[in-house]
C-alpha cells in the first residue's frame, strides 16, 4: 500500500487539486498496490508554526474528499483507508477499520496472531500496539507540516551530532549510559489452521 497524507487545505492544495493528484497517482499505482490510507493533517501548535499558511480541514471538504477518494479508488482498484480519523468517511465505501489492523499483518505474513491488547496510540487510532522510533528535531526535510521538528536550528545541530556508527540516532553513548534492548516476543499463533 502507500499513503496520500497529510491532506491539508491552502492556497495551492485546494480540494480539487487534492483530487486531481489523487486521480493521477491512483491512475500510475493502479494493477502495482490495492490500498491507499489517507488522513487529514493534526494541527499540533509545532505545525502552526511552521506552517502558519494551513488552515483546519472543514467537515465539508472532509466528506468531499473522503467521497471523491473512494470514487476514484474503485475505478482504480484501489480500497481507501482512513487513519485515526473516525467513522464518518465510511459511508462512503473508505475503509475505517485502521490501517495497522491485525487483518493487515494477517494477510502481509500469511499466518495468525496472538495479540495482547493493549491501549492504541491516540485518539481514533484502531491499529494494534505499535512504538514510535526516532526523536524530535533531527529530520532535516523540514516539511512544514511535520509535528517533530519545534526548531530548525536545533535540528542542524542534531544532524551534526550524528554518528553512522553510533547505535544512537544523535551522537554517541556516554560513560555510564547503557542501551536496554526491547522487549521482542512473537505473537505468531502456533495452532495450524484447516487449510495449512
Amino acid at each position: 500500500g502507500w499513503r496520500y497524507d497529510p491532506i491539508f487545505i491552502d492556497s495551492t492544495y485546494t480540494v480539487e487539486r487534492h483530487i486531481a493528484d489523487f486521480t493521477q497517482m491512483c491512475r500510475i499505482l493502479s494493477g502495482y498496490t490495492s490500498v491507499c490510507v489517507i488522513s487529514f493533517i493534526d494541527l499540533y501548535e509545532k505545525v502552526w508554526r511552521n506552517f502558519p499558511q494551513v488552515r483546519i480541514v472543514t467537515q465539508q471538504e472532509r466528506l468531499a474528499i473522503g467521497r471523491a477518494f473512494a470514487e476514484i479508488g474503485r475505478q482504480y482498484g484501489i480500497t481507501v483507508k482512513a487513519c485515526a480519523e473516525g467513522k464518518e468517511l465510511a459511508q462512503f465505501g473508505v475503509d475505517c477499520s485502521g490501517c495497522m489492523t491485525q487483518q493487515t499483518f494477517e494477510t502481509a505474513i500469511g499466518g495468525r496472531l496472538e495479540i495482547p491488547k493493549g491501549k492504541p496510540q491516540r485518539a481514533e487510532c484502531s491499529c494494534i500496539l505499535g512504538s514510535d522510533i526516532g526523536a524530535y528535531d533531527t529530520c532535516g526535510h523540514f516539511c512544514r507540516y511535520c509535528y517533530a521538528n519545534s526548531d530548525h536550528e536545533k535540528v542542524r545541530r542534531n544532524m551534526q551530532l550524528h554518528d553512522p556508527d553510533s547505535p544512537l540516532l544523535i551522537g554517541t553513548l556516554r560513560a555510564g549510559e547503557i542501551i536496554h534492548p526491547a522487549k521482542q516476543t512473537s505473537w505468531l499463533d502456533g495452532q495450524l489452521t484447516l487449510f495449512q
